[in-house]
């Protein structure tokens, strides 16, 4: 068997060289033939001395195999079917690597478990005789497996477009039975929906009717009561007329006293009892009080109910303050409770402050005896507590008001005179709670005493 072009016979160049003249490609080699290809001629660079390098592949010689051929390929696969000396170098180095292959292609035998792209490649670069049809044939084959790929893809795409398509219609089909579902409903709903307009519509003639006859009614007590107005305006002329008659005979019979008491005293008494009997008739008739308010009497009630207790005499910073509050009998203490835990262990949870606060009121509470009343904001208790003792209310502030909004309602609910001292800091209560004449007692003051 030859290993290269310089050892072969006569026979071998004779073939090559009508191979060379004779037989030509029809078509491009196919990509992966060409690949396979400029891989060997890039191997046989790596090994081939500088002076015998082409000059166009000088440059790349010594870079690695798989270098060369991405850089080179263009130029290595232009030299291999240019150069026959280049090509029949790589032939020699097919035939060392692939020994069978290249002696069963010179005997004009394929191998059928050959790798197509393989014998396509060894046939391009020894060129035996017949070597453009066996590449047309991998071709063909190789075109035979792309298309059964895209034959297979395609059909695996279609089953998946099929499958894809039993989903969607099933999915309509759900969506189409839950739109008639809904359909239903809406048209159920619809029919109570007119039910109920209906039935508005006949409640809103019944008002309308009971408006227009209560319309009409008004109307005819309006004239009843414009007649009757008309009545006592025409007896209250006729009064007053008879009443300035007699106020002239009052006057004459004055004047009739200088001359003749005796009868004239007669005459004015009864003048007077016709005057007495008219002015009460029309007292009944006008239906007025016996007696009436003096506007002093009004403002002097006024004062009576915002007059509280004084619980002044010491200023707001002395220790003192809340021991002489506590001493004034029937004292009401309200306790702004956050605004004290927060002033004195804000950092304790929520639920402990007020454990902590609630055990120093109730010991207050049973050494002073006094009222004492401790008020949360109820927006961050979801079940308020029991108060621990009977010694101390405990008050949560309802949802939609604050803790603030109802200490000034406990003050303002108490009775007028009442003494009544409030335990915070905040300024807009102290503000509301001195208005209403309750004294404010700052929380610093408060905690010193209890503490």
């Amino acid at each position: 068997m030859s290993t290269g072009p310089e050892t072969g016979g006569p026979d071998d160049d004779d073939r090559s060289e009508r191979g060379e003249q004779g037989e030509r490609l029809l078509r491009p080699l196919p990509e992966p033939v060409r690949a396979r290809v400029v891989e060997y001629g890039s191997d046989v660079l790596g090994g081939m001395r500088p002076s015998d390098l082409p000059p166009v592949l000088r440059r790349v010689a010594k870079f690695e195999p798989r270098r060369r051929a991405r850089l080179a390929g263009p130029q290595i696969a232009a030299r291999l079917e240019s150069d026959p000396g280049f090509r029949e170098l790589v032939a020699a180095r097919v035939e060392q690597v692939w020994p069978e292959l290249a002696e069963g292609m010179r005997a004009g035998v394929v191998p059928p478990a050959a790798d197509p792209v393989a014998v396509a490649a060894c046939a391009y670069l020894l060129r035996p005789e017949g070597w453009s049809r066996i590449i047309e044939d991998v071709h063909l084959e190789l075109e035979r497996r792309h298309s059964a790929k895209e034959v297979d893809e395609a059909e695996k795409s279609l089953e998946e477009v099929r499958r894809e398509l039993r989903e969607t219609r099933d999915g309509h089909q759900a969506e189409l039975e839950r739109l008639r579902a809904s359909i239903g409903d809406q048209r159920t709903e619809i029919a109570e929906l007119r039910r109920k307009v209906h039935h508005e519509r006949r409640r809103a003639r019944s008002a309308a009717s009971e408006a227009e006859q209560a319309v009409a009614e008004y109307r005819e007590r309006r004239g009843e009561t414009e007649s009757r107005v008309n009545t006592l305006e025409v007896e209250n002329r006729r009064l007053r007329s008879r009443l300035a008659d007699a106020e002239a005979q009052v006057e004459n019979a004055r004047r009739a006293v200088r001359t003749g008491r005796n009868a004239d005293e007669a005459r004015l008494r009864v003048l007077l009892d016709v005057l007495v009997d008219a002015s009460h008739g029309l007292r009944r008739e006008l239906a007025l009080p016996t007696g009436l308010d003096s506007p002093a009497d009004l403002v002097a009630e006024a004062q009576e109910e915002l007059r509280r207790v004084s619980l002044g005499g010491l200023p707001d910073d002395d220790p003192g303050l809340l021991e002489h509050l506590l001493t004034v009998p029937r004292v009401h203490l309200l306790v702004d409770g956050y605004n004290v835990t927060k002033t004195g262990y804000g950092n304790l949870p929520l639920a402990d402050q007020r454990n902590r606060l609630l055990a120093s009121l109730e010991g207050l509470a049973s050494r002073t005896k006094a009222e004492i009343t401790c008020v949360f904001d109820g927006a961050d208790v979801d079940a308020p507590p029991v108060a621990p003792s009977r010694r101390v209310r405990l008050l949560f502030s309802a949802p939609g008001e604050t803790a603030d909004e109802l200490i000034v309602r406990l003050v303002r609910a108490e009775p007028p005179g009442r003494p009544i001292a409030v335990v915070t800091s905040d300024k807009e209560i102290v503000s509301a709670v001195r208005a209403a004449g309750a004294r404010a007692v700052p929380s610093l003051i408060f905690l010193r005493r209890i503490d």
